[in-house]
């Protein structure tokens, strides 16, 4: 299994996939599970997920709806709204990786996407209170998801 929190740390809510997975590894995981950093790019993305049956991916979305509001989509039963990334530095998003994969049929089995509605992408910016509350709703989600909770 891998959880991959995509993101830049250095640019307000963006960095909340990169935080997220900061507050991964201080949880002690199993050995099977891997939580990985990743700066947005599709391709490297598609690289990294390859070979694991289950993925978690955790990133900021750009999306008219209020901050801090979360998006769970199950990319290997639904298309992923390309709209969401358009603010990424990348040329290819997460919903062109999850896309490609499917036509090339190497996506893996599972693959979830929590998204979390951001909005300040400037370079310097902090990480919103709406972002960081609902950043901790999804570790807990993941907890859950990969049996770690009571």
């Amino acid at each position: 299994m891998l959880i991959v929190g995509i993101g830049n740390s250095y640019r307000g809510d963006d960095g909340i996939g990169p935080w997220i997975v900061q507050q991964l590894h201080k949880i002690d995981l199993p050995a099977h599970i891997k939580v990985k950093e990743l700066c947005g790019d599709g391709a490297e993305l598609m690289e990294m997920w390859r070979g694991h049956s289950k993925v978690i991916v955790v990133d900021a979305v750009q999306a008219d709806c209020d901050c801090g509001e979360l998006f769970c989509i199950k990319a290997h039963e639904e298309q992923v709204p390309g709209d969401f990334f358009h603010y990424s530095t990348h040329a290819f998003s997460v919903a062109e990786a999850v896309e490609l994969s499917k036509a090339l049929q190497e996506l893996p089995a599972e693959v979830n996407i929590y998204g979390i509605a951001g909005e300040n992408f400037a370079m310097g910016g902090e990480i919103s209170d709406a972002v960081r509350e609902t950043a901790n709703k999804v570790v807990e989600l993941i907890l859950e998801d990969i049996n770690l909770t009571n």
